[in-house]
This record gives structure tokens, C-alpha cells and sequence, in this order.
């Protein structure tokens, strides 16, 4: 599929126009107005000077205006850059650097952290505020002005190899910008869309139309919710699927995840599908069921279809759980930035639930370090791979790509990290990311970042961070640290160091003191001595 999406979706646009393709609380838009704002966007942006390759950055939270942009950017075949709206100056000023960002479109209740670093981003063009309420920043562009001033840009020819930034952290704590082109990510996900409709992959943008004007009008379309944030690659990537589908994308307009609010809206808006990530949702939204259910008010949610989740751990109870409520298929995907499509684990009503035990996808292997491949029924441990449709490599990051996107016997494979074992039957069994990555709640927490910050403190001396295992949270972040002799340091003060510098999510939420942070002995921190450590005080507390 050698095309931009902004040219599938166009395709769309123009025959089924009165389909409804978005909507937020008590604001929706039709196809026709989906493009037809994103055309005026677009012919904003480029009076910005916005082309081919620029980077428009996204510092926002879920809402229509996230995917018009999106359409817009794509439009100019120019690159969305996602920005965590969790991250505070530091972080957000080193993004905009990084991906060389031209504009930066932002909600407004985030306006102090871009006043804040807008001037140390010497490539930035123009801001761009969404109206929330919040006043306007001094010299912000209004998003909704731009709409109404500039008339639609005209169409153009766009190509595949356009790009999508989808930016990730690193074991080094910075985040990455894993480059996708169009192409590679239409068919690395696309497929599974269309044969879960049960049908056939289109070849060129004529016949993507053709098959959502089809689904449309059977009232077989999707009506999906992002229920994790547009900025991560699950929400995005499946609301991008569902939309070139010809769907509709139903947004929750709270700004935390609320389990209530989104049953609600699978009922008022008849949602079909959604996504997830793992149980770190699916745990509120069963206590969420069962809470109505005690009431003798459940909720409606018999159009529900589908749940996708990916990220971290959705265990084989709670899907069980789920699966008594509603005639729902659970689709667990193992996928990452670097790849989609490593391996999936499909739930079916009335089949054997199970946890971590996945079936490869068709591109997908498992080698060791050295690039052989893992025998099946072995026991021997390997990394997995995915091959095909693959992104590019890291932007502005040679060693990191040659490092991660790898060749074996001849074909490129994309090995972000996860290890696995392969059994007789050919599933493979996950034992988790290789590096000492922290997944709290669908977000990457990388341990030297938040040692740094808790550092800080002049009291702490060394500290090593760590996941402990959480129910809420799949893990939680936990600091093993030594404080300097004669210093104190009480958790409330641990905590404001920590608020200082980092992103909410990255906080510890344990801190566990120790006479002495073990270290081997070239210096590197032990984090099986840590976790260790962190999981003994825990339990004694």
C-alpha cells in the first residue's frame, strides 16, 4: 500500500461523507467535516511553513483535535511527533529538540510548561493552543481560528515512505523516535483489521474505499474508543485501523482513565470495539461492572464486540470476568513501537483463557543473541523478532537502530527486547522485556531517569529504582536508596524531589532506605539485589 494515509482517509471522505468519524462528549463530525477541517488545518500549517518532512509536535490529551491534526499533518506530508502530556519542562523541552520540532500544538491547561520552553527551542515556528477553557498564551496561534481563516488546502499526491513519529523511551531513560512509514505501518496492521471483517486486504486507496463504503453501509463498521491516550502507540494505532476501516472514534473526554464514563459511553454510543492496556484498565472497568450490577443497574453492553489490549500483563481471571458479561472477543496483542504483530493472544466465549501464552504471528521468530533460531519444545530462552513490515530505525540514533532493527540470515527483524520460550505446539510463553524497563499502568519507566531525579536530594547517596509487582498498577516504581551519614530524608520530601523533575507516572511510589546501594564491580547497579531488597521491605510493611 504505497500510499499517506491522509489520501486513504480522503478516499473515505468522499464516499460514505455523512458517516459519522469522530466524536467527543456532545461534539461529533461527520467524514465530510473530518476532512474538510483537516484541509483547512492543513492549509494552515503550511502558511506556517509546514512540508514535506516537517515535524509538528502533538502535547495533547485525547480529543477530536488530536486526530484532525493528525489528518492535517499527514495532509502536508509532514510528521506527527506524539508528546507525553504527562511530561514537565525538562522532558518536553528535550523532545521538542530532539524530533526538531517546528510547531507544537498543545491544550491550553498546559500552556506554563510550553511558556516555560518555547523559547529554548530554536526551530519552533509557531505554537498552537486547543481551546479547554484555560486563557490563551501570549503568543499562541487558537486552533479553532486557524480552522475558520485559511480555506482548504487543495489535495496532492503523497507517497508511503511519508512518515509517523512514535516516540518510546530507551534503557538510557531519553525517549527515541522509532520511525514508521506510511506504508510499512498500513501493512503491519491493516490486514488483521480487515480479516477480522472477513475481509481482504485492499491494494491501493480505490479499494480501501471501497471496502469502508461496503462496512458502512452493513452497519459493520467500527465504533471504537481509544480508551488509553492518543500520545501512546495502542490508542493511536488502533483508532488509525478503525478510521481506515471507515469507522467512527468515540474519545472520553475525562483526563484520567474513568471505568464508569467509558461503559457509559459504549452505551450512548453503541462502541463496538476498544482498546486497552491490560489490567491496568480492565480491573477498574470489571469493578466498574460489578459495582452497577450491585445496584441492579448494569450496563448496557451488548454492542461491544471486541476488546484490544497491549502494553502490559491482562491476566487470564479478569478476561474470564469479562467474558461472563458480553458475547466478546478479548485480543491480546503483543506488539511494540519498533513492531506490531510479534504474537497475539485471541479469547473467544466459552474457550480456555489463559496468561502470557501467545500464538506468533506470521512474520514473527525467536532467536538468540547470536541469530539462530529457538527450536520449539526446547526450553531454551530467545528474544523475539518480527520481520516484513518494519520501521525504519530510530530518528537520529544510528546505534540504538543497529541495536535493535537487526539481520538474520539475510532479512531485516525488528528486536525491541522481549524474551520468550517456544513451546512444542509453536505459542511461545513472554517472560517479560530483557532490560530493566518499568511498565506502571501501559507507561515505560526507565530506572537511571528516576535515580538521577531522587539523587537530587542532598541527603540521598546512591539509590537504585525498581518494579515491584502492583495490582493496580502491573508494577510500581520503587527507590532503594542510601542516604549520606548523619542525613535524614522522610518520603514526603523523597516525593517532592521527585515532582521536581519528573512526569507523575514516573514517581516512585515506595521508597525503601538501605545502609548500602550494592553495585557490582565495574559500578553497574545490581537490580536483582534491588528488586530483592524492595520486595522483602514491602512485605514487611
Amino acid at each position: 500500500m504505497n500510499e499517506n494515509y491522509a489520501t486513504l482517509w480522503e478516499r473515505i471522505a468522499d464516499v460514505v461523507p455523512e458517516h459519522t468519524a469522530l466524536v467527543h462528549g456532545e461534539r461529533s463530525f461527520s467524514w465530510r467535516s473530518f476532512d474538510e477541517r483537516a484541509s483547512r488545518f492543513a492549509a494552515a500549517l503550511e502558511s506556517l511553513g509546514v512540508g514535506h518532512d516537517s515535524k509538528v509536535a502533538f502535547y495533547l490529551y485525547n480529543g477530536n483535535e488530536y486526530l484532525e491534526a493528525t489528518f492535517a499533518v499527514y495532509k502536508c506530508r509532514a510528521v506527527p511527533v506524539n508528546v507525553n502530556y504527562r511530561y514537565l519542562e525538562e522532558e518536553l523541552s528535550y523532545l521538542l529538540d530532539n524530533s526538531d520540532a517546528e510547531v507544537l500544538l498543545f491544550h491550553g491547561s498546559l500552556a506554563d510548561r510550553v511558556a516555560a520552553v518555547r523559547a529554548n527551542a530554536p526551530l519552533l515556528k509557531a505554537v498552537i493552543q486547543v481551546d479547554d477553557g484555560s486563557p490563551l498564551l501570549d503568543g499562541a496561534l487558537e486552533y479553532e481560528r486557524l480552522i475558520a481563516d485559511h480555506e482548504p488546502a487543495a489535495r496532492i499526491d503523497r507517497s508511503g515512505d511519508d512518515l509517523y513519529f512514535l516516540y518510546t523511551g530507551g534503557t538510557t531513560g531519553m525517549p527515541k523516535a522509532v520511525m514508521w512509514r506510511h506504508e510499512d505501518l498500513f501493512d503491519s496492521t491493516m490486514p488483521t483489521t480487515y480479516m477480522l471483517r472477513g475481509q481482504a486486504t485492499p491494494a491501493d486507496a480505490d479499494g480501501v474505499a471501497v471496502v469502508a463504503k461496503e462496512l458502512v453501509d452493513a452497519g459493520e463498521a467500527a465504533v471504537h474508543i481509544p480508551a488509553s491516550p492518543l500520545m501512546h502507540g495502542t490508542g493511536f494505532i488502533t483508532s488509525c485501523q478503525a478510521l481506515t476501516a471507515g469507522g467512527t472514534i468515540v474519545t472520553l473526554e475525562s483526563r484520567k482513565f474513568d471505568a464508569h464514563e467509558l461503559w457509559r459511553a459504549v452505551e450512548t454510543e453503541g462502541v463496538k470495539q476498544m482498546a486497552i492496556v491490560g489490567d491496568a484498565f480492565a480491573k477498574p472497568m470489571l469493578r466498574a461492572l460489578e459495582e452497577r450490577e450491585s445496584q441492579g443497574q448494569p450496563y448496557d453492553i451488548a454492542t461491544l464486540g471486541l476488546i484490544v489490549s497491549s502494553g502490559i500483563m491482562w491476566t487470564a481471571e479478569v478476561k474470564e470476568a469479562l467474558l461472563e458479561r458480553g458475547n466478546i472477543i478479548l485480543y491480546d496483542a503483543l506488539s511494540a513501537s519498533e513492531g506490531i504483530g510479534f504474537a497475539t493472544n485471541v479469547t473467544l466465549p466459552g474457550t480456555e483463557v489463559k496468561t502470557a501464552k501467545f500464538s506468533v504471528g506470521p512474520r514473527t521468530k525467536v532467536f538468540t543473541e547470536e541469530g539462530r533460531e529457538i527450536e520449539p519444545g526446547t526450553g531454551e530462552v530467545g528474544m523475539l523478532a518480527v520481520g516484513g513490515a518494519i520501521p525504519l530505525g530510530y530518528y537520529k540514533d544510528e546505534a540504538k537502530t543497529a541495536e535493535t532493527f537487526r539481520a538474520f540470515g539475510g532479512e531485516r527483524w525488528s528486536i525491541p527486547g522481549d524474551f520468550a520460550t517456544v513451546e512444542t505446539d509453536g505459542t511461545v510463553t513472554l517472560l517479560g522485556r530483557g532490560s530493566v524497563c518499568i511498565n506502571t499502568g501501559g507507561e515505560k519507566v526507565y530506572p537511571e531517569e528516576v535515580e538521577e531525579a531522587v539523587k537530587t536530594n542532598p541527603s540521598v547517596l546512591d539509590c537504585n529504582v525498581v518494579g515491584v509487582a502492583d495490582e493496580k498498577w502491573g508494577e510500581a516504581v520503587t527507590a532503594v536508596l542510601a542516604l549520606r551519614d548523619g542525613a535524614s530524608a522522610s518520603d514526603d520530601e523523597l516525593r517532592a524531589t521527585a515532582k521536581a523533575h519528573l512526569a507523575d507516572y514516573k514517581r516512585p511510589k515506595h521508597f525503601v532506605v538501605v545502609d548500602e546501594i550494592v553495585r557490582g564491580p565495574s559500578g553497574k547497579a545490581d537490580y536483582k539485589w534491588a528488586k530483592s531488597v524492595a520486595e522483602k521491605a514491602l512485605a514487611e510493611r
